[in-house]
């Protein structure tokens, strides 16, 4: 089936170093590692999962330095996307350091750059011409000036009829933001995709409450809620009750790093949903994306 439109997300760039360290750290001294460079940044890596599994097309607004743009603009468009890249002239692209133990699991240390001084200015309405749906990458709720960026872009997609989805992007972050702010912040937004921890800070539960407890709670605010839980696969409830539990997808590979499946994730689910899928049958995509995404570094296909 062929997409009825386009995929506009709006989000962030950044700078990924990635350091995968089989052994734990040892402290004052050095540790081996595999280090890599990569683009990444969770808004760009969901657009372009969504360009790599889906046949729409992929739009994408986001801030970057001076220093890196033209790299990061090369790799959106061959990866499939078209990228509007606002240049700031003051701040470097934003830079996160991924360290990645011998579990695949992962640490990050971020600077956020240019990537949340995205602002009103940056918006153009013409962005939402033939679009079908909006992302908003949740990491721009994070700061005043992408907050209100997100908000404009929120509100102009509902004018015209588009949906939105939103993904939460960051534990630490909610929890410094708060969770009631946050959730006042995306009222009118059709589609939530946490992960475990981000649902249940959100739902406002504790830390060992089920998964589907905190799906439920939060599907009660927004019409449709997939929480990603990792080996676990994914959880869809749809106000107020579960309607599907989806296994996760076997990796075709050693796990490497999970930096980026759940932007694997949200940009398969998202291509699904544009091709007329069903929540189940797209979380069962954002499931496949994610096996993937895992068995190579960092965040991008």
């Amino acid at each position: 089936m062929t997409a009825a439109g386009a995929l506009l997300v709006v989000g962030d760039v950044v700078t990924d170093v990635v350091a995968i360290h089989p052994e734990p750290l040892a402290p004052a001294t050095d540790t081996a590692a595999r280090i890599r460079t990569l683009p990444g940044g969770a808004g760009a890596n969901a657009a372009c999962w969504a360009a790599r599994t889906g046949s729409a097309e992929v739009r994408l607004l986001a801030r970057v330095g001076t220093e890196s743009a033209r790299w990061h603009e090369r790799a959106l468009v061959d990866a499939g996307v078209r990228p509007r890249l606002v240049v700031d002239r003051e701040e470097p692209t934003g830079t996160v350091v991924a360290l990645v133990g011998k579990d695949a699991e992962r640490t990050f240390l971020t600077d956020s750059g240019a990537s949340l001084r995205l602002c009103p200015a940056d918006w153009a309405p013409s962005l939402l011409d033939g679009a079908a749906h909006l992302h908003l990458s949740g990491y721009l709720f994070f700061a005043d000036s992408s907050r209100e960026l997100a908000l404009v872009a929120l509100r102009a997609a509902r004018t015209r009829g588009v949906p939105v989805s939103v993904d939460p992007a960051s534990a630490g972050f909610l929890a410094t933001l708060g969770p009631q702010r946050f959730l006042d912040a995306v009222a009118g937004a059709g589609v939530l995709l946490p992960n475990e921890d981000e649902a249940r800070l959100l739902a406002g539960l504790p830390k060992g409450a089920g998964a589907a407890r905190a799906a439920t709670a939060l599907s009660r605010r927004v019409p449709l809620v997939v929480v990603t839980r990792g080996p676990a696969g994914a959880l869809v409830a749809e106000r107020g009750r579960i309607t599907a539990e989806v296994a996760a997808s076997d990796p075709a590979g050693a796990v490497v790093d999970s930096t980026g499946a759940g932007d694997a994730f949200t940009g398969a689910f998202l291509a699904a949903r544009l091709e007329g899928a069903d929540p189940p049958e797209s979380a069962r995509a954002g499931c496949r994306a994610a096996a993937r995404a895992i068995t190579r570094p960092g965040g991008r296909p």
